[in-house]
């Protein structure tokens, strides 16, 4: 079952940082349809955040097809994102090299959000040239 954390230095909405976690979840095959979404009371005591900011995440991630709410029952995973078909096996090497190249980026000095920010800009860069 997703585990939900959130970051308040993102500058990202909690309800958005739940959304984005399940979708990541969704994409790297963490959760499947048919499965269940932690209960909207215990996202609310766990991150101690009000229960309509976790409604609001459910309520957009329904509307996006990607979960159904069942009354008294819970919220359940209805959708998919189009993953690349990797399973979790097969993405573990990749997630050692990023591992790695994390701990160059920190060895060199850069903070979480200096990290961020090389990755994304490189990430950027480089589907850019993919285009061209």
């Amino acid at each position: 079952m997703i585990e939900f954390h959130l970051s308040g230095r993102s500058g990202v909405a909690p309800y958005m940082q739940l959304i984005q976690q399940v979708r990541h979840a969704l994409r790297l095959g963490l959760v499947h349809e048919g499965d269940q979404l932690p209960k909207v009371k215990d996202v609310a005591a766990a991150l101690a955040i009000n229960p309509n900011t976790v409604l609001k995440a459910y309520r957009e991630l329904e509307y996006e097809g990607l979960v159904a709410a069942r009354p008294g029952i819970g919220t359940f995973v209805t959708g998919t994102l189009g993953g690349n078909g990797l399973s979790l096996a097969a993405q573990e090497p990749l997630r050692r090299d990023l591992r790695r190249w994390l701990g160059k980026a920190r060895s060199a000095g850069l903070d979480d959000e200096s990290i961020e920010a090389l990755f994304a800009s490189t990430f950027h860069d480089a589907a850019q040239e993919d285009i061209a």
